[in-house]
Order: C-alpha cells, then structure tokens, then sequence
C-alpha cells in the first residue's frame, strides 16, 4: 500500500461514475449547447450577455463537478472554483464601467483634416 491509501496495482479509483450520470450530464451540455445557438437568434437587448454568461456558467460547474469529479473533492477547492467565477465577473464588471466612464460610444472619431484657405 502507498501512502495515499491507494493499491499498488492501479485498480483503486476512489469515485467511480455509473454511466447514466455521465450520459446525462453529456445531453444537458449538448441540449444547453443548443441553447446557447438559439439565443443568437434572439434579441434580448441588454440581457444577451447575462444569459450566455449564465448557460456557459451552468455548462462549467457541470464540467468541473461530473467529469472533473470537483463535487467528491474537499470543501475549500469548491470554494476556490466558485471564487474564479466571482473574480472573472468582478473583473468584467469594472472593466464595462471603465469603458463607459470613458468614451459615450465605442465609434472611433475620424478628425477631418483642415481646410486650406487661399488656394
């Protein structure tokens, strides 16, 4: 035996998924794939980004908790995970007000060259 509990042959795995679980979890990521195509087809207005930001956020912690095994993990590194998603939005937050504190739109300004007089 090795120190982590383990045995030597290889044939311990601590979590092992039924295959339902992991056939289930892939048909939400493809059904919220689908999703996710069909919103382009939408005008939500303001709210595009929040519902793709919100599918995309669902599609991860399913990623991250089935297939990355994170929900059988210790406390403290789902805290860790779900802090990234705090810190990337903050992140994105200050940066959208700093754009709009900054220029009204996002249109360059072409300067139109002076005019010459006396020619």
């Amino acid at each position: 035996m090795s120190a982590h509990g383990h045995s030597d042959d290889g044939t311990d795995f601590a979590h092992p998924m039924p295959l339902p679980v992991l056939f289930g979890v892939f048909i939400a990521l493809v059904i919220l794939t689908i999703i996710t195509v069909a919103q382009a087809s939408l005008d939500l207005g303001s709210y595009d980004i929040a519902v793709v930001m919100g599918i995309a956020t669902i599609k991860a912690c399913l990623v991250a908790g089935i297939f990355m095994h994170l929900i059988y993990d210790k406390p403290f590194n789902i805290i860790v995970f779900l802090s990234s998603f705090v810190f990337v939005g903050l992140f994105v937050i200050f940066t959208l007000s700093d754009s709009k504190m900054t220029s009204p739109s996002f249109e360059p300004k072409v300067d139109e060259p002076a005019a010459t007089a006396g020619m």
